[in-house]
């Protein structure tokens, strides 16, 4: 068989010795970047692709005639034209839950951020802010214990129950928006209004659909307290993100934490680039060190299963 890995830059750097193991499995190419009008070239006998956010549709799956299977590097696969590769007998396999607790840490890298401003008075000693201070101390924000504090999730999948779990580590209570019938002890499932209404930090789980695009709105910001803080980790475009600058600048929530945008990388007038009180950072959530080697592990395993005809993970059944 031959394997053509299409992205292979956001698992492994500079280094696709990670990928010996499916080497010995498939004829393997690896590629760390693949514009669309190079797919077909690339992959025209290869019965394998492995891809992250290169785009497969209709248009790219009816050129490949030797195409049997589909790897995503990711848990979601909506690059993938899951129907059309049906049709054509084609397995699409993903990999579930692989950076869930990566996700979780990150989460709580933001939200310890906010209330405590570690960075940022890191920065400002290394300035000789402190050592020209006058007294033992100073201090710039207001800064708030989390305990007693109430935590709402949107999407209580994998992470948001990861990050809930940590919440109640830190005595918070913890309200979820969810679909949920069964909570564990420390949740207590609360209705939309509730949720943000109640909510000092607010934090996204849930998937994109139409029903979650732009959730995170101007009407829903109003129902926040002043003093919320929303944390994103979810998709883009839950967020309607010139809603939330608008917030930021004028009072309406104290902040916004995000590692995801609605277009990635963001364009230089996004607006959340220049709100105050907003922390970014570029989609690096799901990419620790540990996290990236399990990703390419089950990739892997995914990938034997299929070539020994007992396909694991798939998503288009």
């Amino acid at each position: 068989m031959k394997a053509v890995i299409l992205d292979a830059y956001t698992t492994i750097v500079n280094d696709d010795s990670l990928w010996n193991p499916l080497r010995q499995i498939a004829k393997t190419t690896v590629f760390h970047r693949t514009e669309r009008n190079e797919i077909v070239e690339r992959c025209k006998d290869a019965e394998i692709i492995i891809t992250n956010k290169v785009v497969i549709d209709a248009e790219i799956i009816s050129q490949l005639p030797h195409l049997r299977y589909i790897g995503v590097l990711a848990t979601g696969y909506n690059v993938i034209d899951t129907e059309t590769a049906k049709q054509h007998g084609i397995v699409v396999a993903n990999v579930p839950a692989y950076s869930t607790m990566s996700v979780a840490q990150m989460v709580w890298a933001h939200i310890l951020n906010i209330t405590n401003r570690v960075g940022y008075y890191a920065e400002e000693n290394k300035n000789g802010r402190w050592t020209n201070s006058k007294d033992f101390c100073y201090y710039d924000f207001t800064h708030h214990e989390l305990a007693g504090k109430t935590f709402g999730v949107v999407g209580l999948g994998n992470t948001g129950m990861a990050a809930a779990q940590i919440a109640i580590a830190f005595g918070m209570n913890v309200n979820a928006y969810t679909s949920k019938k069964t909570l564990p002890k420390g949740i207590r499932s609360v209705s939309f209004d509730e949720l943000f209404s109640q909510s000092d930090i607010i934090s996204l789980h849930c998937p994109l659909t139409p029903q979650t695009k732009e959730l995170i709105n101007k009407d829903s910001l109003a129902k926040m307290k002043s003093s919320a803080i929303v944390i994103n980790t979810s998709r883009g475009p839950v967020v309607n993100e010139a809603d939330v600058a608008d917030a930021l600048k004028n009072g309406r929530i104290a902040a916004f934490a995000a590692d995801v945008v609605s277009s990635e990388p963001p364009s230089a007038d996004t607006p959340l680039l220049s709100a105050p009180n907003c922390f970014l950072t570029p989609h690096i959530a799901w990419a620790t060190k540990e996290a990236r080697e399990r990703l390419i592990d089950i990739t892997i395993a995914n990938v034997k299963a299929f070539a020994n005809g007992h396909p694991i993970n798939q998503v288009n059944l």
